[in-house]
């Protein structure tokens, strides 16, 4: 397990296609200027044949409703083309934004770990890492205020961690 704080950081604006629940393309900055929005979680998936990603996913789907009464977005970050995206829409009919990254900028730009250097690069499945982000968005400017990094593919926080994190931020 690997969890980092990381107070005032910074971090990059995206827009990505969103397949699920909320605006599509979903944009970091809108859902940032929302004044009712306090916090944005954010999951970096592996890949869409990941078992330990589908499961996270619905998990989130089971208790969407406390982060949502925390103020809280989430949205899943999936590497895949937006059909793929669609299918586990269909799937799962997740009460949140999942996003397509086909090409991994958004996963990149966050620093989503890849391991086994180039193989790793070329194939999601062995290579990239699950994180989970949550932001502060309080003042309009994302920061980042939790990030979890996993180190096997089954190593990522479970949902009362990530409420605990955005339970913090508002007590700040």
């Amino acid at each position: 397990m690997s969890d980092t704080a990381t107070p005032a950081e910074r971090v990059p604006d995206f827009e990505l296609p969103n397949v699920a629940t909320g605006p599509d393309p979903f944009s970091l900055s809108a859902v940032a200027g929302d004044p009712d929005v306090d916090a944005v979680v954010l999951l970096f998936q592996r890949d869409y044949h990941c078992g330990n990603c589908r499961n996270q996913v619905q998990a989130i789907a089971e208790r969407y409703d406390e982060f949502a009464a925390l103020n809280a977005t989430v949205a899943s970050v999936l590497p895949e083309p937006v059909d793929r995206a669609r299918e586990w829409q269909a799937s799962y009919d997740l009460p949140f934004a999942l996003l397509a990254d086909p090409d991994t900028d958004v996963s990149d730009a966050y620093d989503q770990p890849v391991r086994f250097g180039i193989l790793g690069s070329l194939h999601d499945l062995v290579g990239r890492m699950p994180v989970a982000t949550v932001l502060d968005v309080r003042s309009g400017e994302p920061i980042v205020a939790y990030t979890y990094e996993g180190r096997m593919p089954a190593d990522r926080p479970e949902p009362d961690d990530l409420l605990d994190e955005v339970r913090a931020l508002r007590a700040d």
